[in-house]
């Protein structure tokens, strides 16, 4: 799978999406800010238990959109793979399978971030 692309045909099906249904975006959008939010638990720990969510679920764009925020919070490969560890045990071979996908979007992304990484 090509992330970059994938992930630009997602963003513009969901923003010609959001054009048609412009209150339920604007409703998901603040839903998300405010389940993001730092409290007991910090935003980087909700985008892992997001991620592991996305993985079980096998939604590729949920996964592109957690690895990158992931990586915008900085996480560490060392991190995701402990929660890919886990992700895997709850949920078996198919998890197994979007685990390594994760994995593949985060060496991407990180790349991006970091070009001389």
């Amino acid at each position: 799978m090509d992330w970059h692309d994938f992930m630009a045909e997602t963003e513009a099906n969901i923003a010609k999406l959001n054009r048609e249904i412009p209150d339920t975006a604007k409703a998901f959008g603040l839903m998300g800010k405010a389940a993001k939010t730092d409290g007991a638990l910090s935003e980087k720990t909700k985008e892992f238990i997001a991620l592991g969510i996305a993985i079980a679920t096998r939604c590729d764009s949920c996964i592109g959109f957690h690895i990158r925020s992931l990586i915008r919070l900085g996480a560490t490969r060392e991190e995701l793979c402990e929660a890919l560890a886990m992700a895997t045990y709850m949920g078996g071979g198919p998890s197994y399978a979007f685990s390594a996908k994760a994995l593949n979007a985060f060496d991407l992304y990180s790349q991006d971030a970091n070009p001389s990484a």
